[in-house]
């Protein structure tokens, strides 16, 4: 061998040994980010490719619900090839590495008569030679599976190198694995010590969880009047369930094969309020290019909900009330009434009745919502539920975000004894930020608690704000509803100077709507004249 030669021979192993070291690194960082089997699977089969030439790398495990094996994560396989690597114990030459324990290297798969060739046809290799290397994966003294991929047999990397790697992947993944089994053991002792409470087939039927009396009551109301046609007004805090009660009231009554609507009254801008509710003509404004079908014309034969009513406006409040009464809506720009049927379900979380005597509530059509109205248990009205809630919650955040954090009976009990001002929503928003910062995969009273204690999470019982703070941003998410004299004349001109006069910006920065800004403005003459 030449100088040349070894210098070219050393520059090359360096360059292995490095993409080596890299793809172990990036492997165990996986494993560090959490106990998740899949995140680290399909990086590994990527890494193995991408760094090393490792190609169609394939995890083969046994099924859950059959007695076969089958490639269960695998990289630049297509769905159909890794549909068809199924394989029985003993078949082929990855069945054999399962049922031997043993690792197995084809030097060439079309001299190989136990190679299958299963999962990708011939005529997709590359041509020349092609190796198969096929490694067991263990969880203590078991086979469960084993990792496997093609190699082109002649290249400048020598084959033990990547046999090297392959049995270092396959022990990684094969401790994940046994990591796993005893986390699942632990889980399941958990729960053996505290059952899960089985729900209600009443509450179940809908989707809501829970069994306390206050819930069971609201959840008989809704059956008791889902064959009416009378309008609901679904009342509570925020955060109770209003559109899951209203999706529950739909899903009783005769329209549940309908279309149901849900439309948040506070999330859309005061300018296209009529244009979304009642639908506009082509032409009708600038931009409108072709006609379009209101959320009532969509609804019709269905339901509509209409989430926090109390932020309509008051000129479409009186348009809402001819189109119940009369059943009909004007499109914006149109020159017909058009008939529709549903039923409209309302809900809000402010007193209505308040909000009349103060002129921001038309009182006839306060009148019409209240025909039946149904109060929504708080979470402090049903704190029996709330381990219920957390589980529920927590296999939820667990299945979307591919987790598997568990919590002792200790922190479940933890989370029973908070108060959550913002009810259910707040304890589901808690339990998948939990989920998503957990730093292990069994939490306990200790790890909840630290979470809690971060101010972003605070969940204490919400405080009166002092005058000074009028100009901070709100702590809670629900919006506090004041009375028309909350304000003085000066709060006003102050929140307009620091917002530049961002008239929308002042009235966040109140605490306010925009409308219930204008409106003080108008009521203390400080409303900009007009040009």
């Amino acid at each position: 061998m030449t100088n040349e030669t070894r210098d070219v021979h050393r520059e090359t192993s360096g360059f292995w040994r490095t993409q080596e070291m890299f793809l172990i690194q990036e492997v165990t960082n996986l494993i560090g980010k959490g106990l998740y089997f899949d995140q680290v699977a399909r990086g590994a089969l990527h890494l193995m490719s991408e760094m090393l030439g490792l190609n169609r790398g394939r995890i083969v495990l046994k099924s859950q619900d059959e007695d076969v094996y089958r490639i269960a994560y695998s990289y630049g396989l297509t769905t159909a090839e890794a549909a068809r690597g199924r394989y029985q114990l003993g078949e082929g030459v990855t069945g054999s590495v399962i049922q031997a324990g043993h690792l197995v290297i084809v030097q060439d798969i079309d001299k190989e008569p136990t190679f299958l060739g299963r999962a990708v046809e011939r005529s997709r290799l590359p041509e020349g030679v092609v190796s198969f290397l096929a490694c067991p994966i263990r969880v203590e003294d078991r086979t469960v599976g084993a990792l496997a991929c093609h190699r082109i047999r002649h290249r400048d990397r020598p084959l033990q190198d990547d046999v090297r790697i392959l049995k270092i992947v396959a022990t990684l993944l094969g401790q994940l694995l046994t990591l796993n089994d005893r986390l699942d053991r632990r889980m399941r002792a958990i729960e053996a010590r505290e059952p899960l409470a089985k729900p209600s087939d009443q509450a179940a039927r809908y989707g809501i969880v829970g069994e306390a009396p206050a819930l069971l009551r609201a959840i008989a109301q809704i059956e008791q009047v889902a064959d009416a046609t009378a309008s609901v007004l679904l009342l509570g805090e925020s955060g109770t369930g209003k559109e899951l009660f209203a999706h529950a009231l739909h899903a009783a009554g005769p329209r549940k094969s309908k279309p149901f609507m849900k439309v948040n009254c506070a999330a859309i801008p005061e300018s296209l309020f009529e244009s979304e509710l009642f639908g506009h003509e082509r032409g009708a404004f600038t931009g409108a290019t072709e006609a379009r079908a209101g959320w009532f014309e969509q609804a019709s034969g269905g339901t509509i909900f209409l989430d926090e009513i109390g932020e309509m406006p008051l000129l479409l409040q009186t348009k809402l009330l001819r189109t119940l009464q009369e059943g009909v809506v004007m499109r914006l720009g149109g020159k017909r009434e058009i008939r529709v049927d549903m039923r409209l379900v309302a809900a809000t979380n402010r007193d209505l009745s308040l909000a009349v005597e103060r002129g921001d509530f038309r009182e006839d059509l306060f009148y019409r919502l209240n025909v039946i109205p149904i109060q929504l248990p708080s979470l402090s009205q049903r704190a029996a539920d709330i381990p219920q809630l957390a589980r529920h919650f927590l296999n939820r955040a667990n299945a979307s975000n591919r987790r598997e954090v568990a919590l002792t009976a200790d922190a479940m009990h933890y989370l029973s004894e908070q108060s959550w001002p913002g009810n259910v929503r707040q304890l589901s928003n808690f339990i998948e930020r939990l989920v998503l910062l957990a730093s292990a995969p069994v939490l306990g009273r200790v790890e909840v608690a630290s979470l809690l204690a971060d101010r972003a999470f605070d969940i204490a019982a919400p405080r009166q704000r002092p005058p000074e703070a009028h100009f901070a941003p709100a702590a809670m998410p629900v919006r506090p509803y004041l009375p028309v004299k909350s304000h003085t004349a000066e709060d006003l001109r102050r929140a307009l100077e620091l917002s530049g006069g961002n008239k929308a910006r002042a009235a966040q920065q109140l605490g306010l709507t925009e409308r219930q800004f204008f409106y003080r403005l108008k009521k203390l003459g400080l409303e900009p004249a007009r040009s």
